[in-house]
């Protein structure tokens, strides 16, 4: 097959109808694919682990599509195999099979060069235990990343300090991880996520480690760069993180078992995030 035509395989086509993806802004990401195009189209994809005892299958052949601008919340018990499925979408592991298109691109059949190239401009990711580096100062920690993309000492400074001010950071940018509260390493580790500005954040229980302060930090500033049109799939057992979405899919035995958007007065969370839900100090 001729170059020309595996490039055209691994483009999705454009989508026709839906809303045209936001713009990049300062605060918020923008989109390499045409307007229209989902952010992430998932084909039949399936993953299976193999250890010690009998295989796993962790996902079972699951379609999905996430449009630009949507908070997909991934609800299910645990080793249900929601987080493989981030991780799929992260690059972290690899499909057995199935396609997948990120922003119009397909990258199932990526390499892990190519990934972390990917990661770095075009996916943040947020962990459950943060997985900031110990011995590297909060500064560092979100300055690596756009470095790391190509920007310039100058601008990696400027975006780390805009994004550590709004997440009330400032102050700390000389401390080491250690040092910090789990909710300010997850702030940190939230801002680490955004600083290349990307078109899609996948979040892997982001409050899994925190108390419920910290539950409703990380949960405003979801809901806050949401708003401005950040892409977020968030994989979480917690029903408080997942009212705070525009859509929730359960997750079982490596299936989607059900994809509902939430109800207009849901949905009007996002303007201070419901009233099952008070973010209040």
């Amino acid at each position: 097959m001729s170059d020309a035509a595996s490039a055209g395989d691994r483009r999705e086509p454009p989508a026709t109808g839906g809303d045209a993806p936001r713009s990049a802004t300062a605060a918020g990401p923008g989109t390499a694919g045409a307007p229209g195009t989902p952010i992430v189209r998932a084909e039949q994809l399936t993953k299976t682990h193999h250890g010690e005892g009998a295989p796993v299958h962790a996902v079972r052949g699951v379609d999905l599509t996430v449009q630009p601008g949507e908070f997909v919340a991934v609800t299910g018990p645990s080793g249900a195999g929601k987080s493989t499925l981030l991780h799929l979408m992260g690059g972290l592991q690899r499909p057995d099979s199935g396609r997948l298109w990120l922003d119009g691109e397909r990258v199932d059949q990526y390499r892990e060069a190519r990934w972390a190239v990917l990661r770095r401009r075009r996916v943040g990711i947020v962990f459950q235990f943060f997985n900031l580096v110990s011995n590297l100062t909060v500064a560092d920690n979100v300055e690596l990343p756009a470095l790391l993309a190509g920007a310039s000492p100058a601008a990696a400074r400027a975006s780390r300090a805009e994004l550590l001010a709004e997440l009330g950071l400032e102050g700390r940018e000389k401390s080491v991880p250690g040092e910090l509260s789990g909710g300010e390493q997850q702030r940190v580790a939230l801002a680490r996520a955004l600083v290349n500005h990307p078109a899609l954040l996948l979040a892997d229980e982001p409050a899994g480690s925190l108390d419920s302060k910290g539950t409703r930090e990380v949960l405003r500033l979801l809901t806050r760069f949401h708003q401005r049109g950040q892409t977020i799939l968030m994989v979480t057992h917690d029903a408080r993180m997942a009212s705070a979405a525009d859509r929730v899919i359960s997750f079982f035995d490596g299936r989607i078992a059900d994809d509902a958007m939430l109800g207009s007065a849901a949905r009007g969370a996002r303007h201070g995030v419901s009233g099952v839900l008070e973010l209040k100090e």
